[in-house]
Parts: C-alpha cells; sequence; structure tokens
C-alpha cells in the first residue's frame, strides 16, 4: 500500500492538503494547540457535530502521519490524552494566519 510520503506531489499545497486537508483535522490540532493536552471525551466535546468514528478516524491519520502523539495509560477505565507533536507545532502558524483570516472576515 503506497503511503503519504511515498507519493510524487507536483506541488506543495497538494502535500499540505493530503496530510491536513478535510472537516476536522485543522480543527482536531487548533484544539490541542490551544488546549494542550486532552482526552478523548475533551476533544469529542470541543468539536460540535463530530461523530465518535469521524474523530477516532481523524485521529488515527494525525498520528499517522505523526502530527500528533497518543499516550494511553494501562488502567480501568481507560484513559487516553492526545498531544501535539514537534512536527506537529510546525503548522501553528499556518493555522495561525488561518485564524487571524476568519477572525477579519467571517462576519462579512
Amino acid at each position: 500500500m503506497e503511503t503519504k510520503t511515498d507519493m510524487k506531489y507536483n506541488c506543495p499545497i497538494q502535500y499540505t492538503l493530503d496530510l491536513i486537508g478535510g472537516k476536522w483535522k485543522l480543527v482536531i490540532l487548533w484544539h490541542l494547540a490551544s488546549e494542550g493536552i486532552m482526552r478523548y471525551s475533551e476533544l469529542r466535546r470541543s468539536l460540535k457535530g463530530i461523530t465518535h468514528k469521524m474523530l477516532s478516524q481523524q485521529l488515527k491519520e494525525l498520528e499517522s502521519d505523526g502530527f500528533i502523539h497518543r499516550e494511553e495509560y494501562p488502567q480501568v477505565p481507560p484513559k487516553v490524552e492526545y498531544s501535539l507533536t514537534d512536527f506537529g507545532k510546525s503548522i501553528l502558524p499556518v493555522l495561525k494566519g488561518m485564524s487571524e483570516w476568519g477572525t477579519l472576515n467571517m462576519n462579512k
């Protein structure tokens, strides 16, 4: 199976969108950047309208692509925490720019 890093890209924007595109990934990254370490249930409450299946899928993809770290604690009930990796933090200037643009334009 071909992975994202194996694929050839003609455009850096295409590569970036392949990694962080979609409705939820940027929002998940923004919440982790704003809040720091978050548990699954905290993320779910923060993301209005996301389904359990979609959140699980997006978190798995972000972890697989190296944006987030998943820490699982061996206890009952299970405890799982998510945080940004250094690679994940490297996208924060892009997210900040998008947030600033949205703040300026969302009421127009």
